[in-house]
C-alpha cells in the first residue's frame, strides 16, 4: 500500500491523528486554490471599482456558503466511505447522463481557457518573448507533464506554495493602496446599492465556487482520510482554507475599491482586466509592484489549471469506474487513499488529461463556437445548484449514517447555497449570448 505522511504519523491509516491537526491541513487548501481563477479576481475587482466597501458583506457570506458546501461534501466521503459521483448515481441515471455531458464539453472549453489565462500574466512579464498562444500550450503542457507524473503529496505541496504566493501578493497590494478602515466595516452592513444585486450574487456564489469544490472529497481521500476519525481533521482544513480565501477576497475587494473606485477607472471584463490593473499599479507604485502583482495573477491562474488537470480528472477516473462496474455488476471497493494513488496512475485519469490539454489547443485559434459557448454555459451554470441540491438530499436519506446526517444549521446553509445558485444559473444563462 502506498504510505502517505498520515499513516507514517499515525501507524495506520485512517487512525485519528495523535498530533495537532493543524499539521494535516492539505485538501481545503487545494480546492480553494482551485476554485479561485484569474476570472474570480476581475470579478471581484470589478465590485469594488464600483460598489466600493459596501459590499464587504457578500463576502463574507460567500466565505461561509463555500465552508458549508465543502464542508458537506467531505462528510459525504468520509462518513459514507463512497464518493460523491457513487452518491449521485444512487439518485437515479439522470445524473449520470447530466456528468456525462458536462465533463466532456467543460473539459474542453476550460481548457483553452486555462492554459489563456496562465499565458497572459507571463506575456505581459516578458513581452519580447513568445506569444500568448504559444506560452498558453507551454503551460498547458507544463500541467499535462506535473500531474501525469506526480501524485497527489507532491501536488498539494506545489498548490499551497502557490496559493501563499497569491495571497501574499494580493494582501501586500491591499495594504500598499492603504486600506479605509472605518468603511471596511461599514461594509460587513448588508446593504444592496442600485444595480449590486448580480455583484452580490455572484461575490456570494462565485469565488472559489466550480466542479473542483465537489472534487473536495476526493483530495481528502487521496490525503489518507477516508473514515469519521478525520472528520475534526477535515473541517479544521475547510474552515482554515476558506477564510484564507475571505481574507483573500476582501484584499482584492479593497484594491478595487482604493485603487478604482476612487478614481473611476473600469477595468476590461475577463481575464484581460488583470493586465489593465497590472498598468495601473505600474502607474502607481512603479514597475515592481507592477510585476508582484503579475507573479501572483499567475499563481492564481496556474493553480487553478493544475488544480482541474488533477481532480476532475480524478473524478472523471472515478465516473468511469462506477459506470464499468455496473455494467459488470460488480461492487466498487470503498473510497481510500490507496484507491486514489491507482486511479491517479490509471487509463481514465490519464484520458482526461489529455482531453483537457490537446483539444482545447484548437481553440486558441478559433473563436469559441456559438452552439460550444452555449452548451458550456448552461452546463456550467448549473453544476453548483446540481451540487448543493443533491448534497441537501444525500445528507438528509438514509444513504448517510444518521449521526452523520445534516442538522439545522448544515440544512440552512446548503439549501440558502441551492436557492442562490439557483438565480445565479437563472443569470447566468439568461445573458449566453442566445
Amino acid at each position: 500500500m502506498a504510505e502517505t505522511s498520515e499513516t507514517m504519523q499515525t501507524g495506520e491509516p485512517g487512525s485519528p491523528p495523535r498530533k495537532s491537526s493543524w499539521r494535516y491541513i492539505g485538501p481545503g487548501i487545494v480546492v480553494a486554490a482551485t476554485g479561485v481563477g484569474a476570472g474570480d479576481l476581475v470579478a471581484t475587482l470589478i465590485a469594488g471599482s464600483k460598489f466600493g466597501y459596501t459590499l464587504m458583506w457578500a463576502a463574507v457570506i460567500g466565505c461561509l456558503v463555500k465552508i458549508s458546501l465543502a464542508e458537506a461534501v467531505g462528510r459525504w466521503h468520509l462518513a459514507t466511505g463512497r464518493t460523491l459521483f457513487d452518491g449521485w448515481r444512487t439518485l437515479g441515471g439522470w445524473t449520470t447522463g447530466y456528468f456525462a455531458v458536462y465533463v466532456v464539453i467543460w473539459g474542453f472549453v476550460y481548457g483553452a481557457t486555462a492554459m489563456s489565462s496562465s499565458a497572459l500574466p507571463i506575456v505581459a512579464l516578458f513581452p519580447d518573448g513568445p506569444g500568448l498562444k504559444t506560452w498558453a500550450i507551454i503551460t498547458g503542457l507544463i500541467g499535462l507533464v506535473f500531474v501525469w507524473f506526480n501524485q497527489y503529496a507532491v501536488f498539494e505541496k506545489v498548490m499551497t506554495v502557490l496559493i501563499g504566493i497569491m495571497f501574499v501578493v494580493v494582501v501586500y497590494v491591499a495594504i500598499r493602496v492603504v486600506p479605509d478602515v472605518g468603511a471596511s466595516f461599514a461594509g460587513l452592513l448588508p446593504v444592496l446599492p442600485d444595480g449590486s444585486l448580480i455583484y452580490t450574487l455572484g461575490l456570494i456564489g462565485g469565488v472559489g465556487g466550480t466542479i473542483t469544490m465537489a472534487a473536495y472529497g476526493y483530495w481528502v481521500n487521496a490525503k489518507g482520510w477516508s473514515d469519521t476519525s478525520w472528520m475534526k481533521v477535515m473541517r479544521i482544513d475547510n474552515r482554515v482554507a476558506y477564510v484564507t480565501t475571505g481574507i483573500f477576497v476582501v484584499a482584492m475587494l479593497i484594491i478595487g475599491a482604493e485603487l478604482l473606485h476612487s478614481s473611476q477607472i473600469a477595468l476590461t471584463k475577463g481575464d484581460q482586466g488583470l493586465i489593465d490593473l497590472g498598468r495601473i499599479l505600474e502607474d502607481r507604485f512603479g514597475a515592481g509592484t507592477a510585476k508582484l502583482f503579475l507573479v501572483g495573477f499567475f499563481a492564481a491562474s496556474f493553480s487553478s489549471l493544475i488544480g482541474v488537470w488533477h481532480g476532475v480528472s480524478l473524478m472523471f477516473a472515478d465516473f468511469v469506474q462506477r459506470i464499468q462496474a455496473a455494467r459488470r455488476d460488480a461492487s466498487v471497493e470503498k473510497a481510500s487513499g490507496e484507491k486514489v494513488s491507482r486511479q491517479e496512475r490509471s487509463v481514465p485519469f490519464r484520458a482526461y488529461l489529455l482531453w483537457l490539454t490537446f483539444p482545447p489547443m484548437t481553440l486558441l485559434w478559433l473563436d469559441e463556437p456559438f452552439g460550444l459557448v452555449i452548451g458550456y454555459g448552461v452546463l456550467g451554470a448549473f453544476f453548483m445548484p446540481f451540487l448543493a441540491l443533491t448534497l441537501l438530499w444525500l445528507l438528509n436519506s438514509e444513504r448517510t449514517p444518521s449521526e452523520w446526517r445534516n442538522g439545522w444549521l448544515s440544512n440552512g446553509m446548503l439549501g440558502a447555497a441551492g436557492l442562490l445558485f439557483v438565480v445565479l444559473c437563472v443569470q447566468q444563462v439568461r445573458e449566453l449570448p442566445w
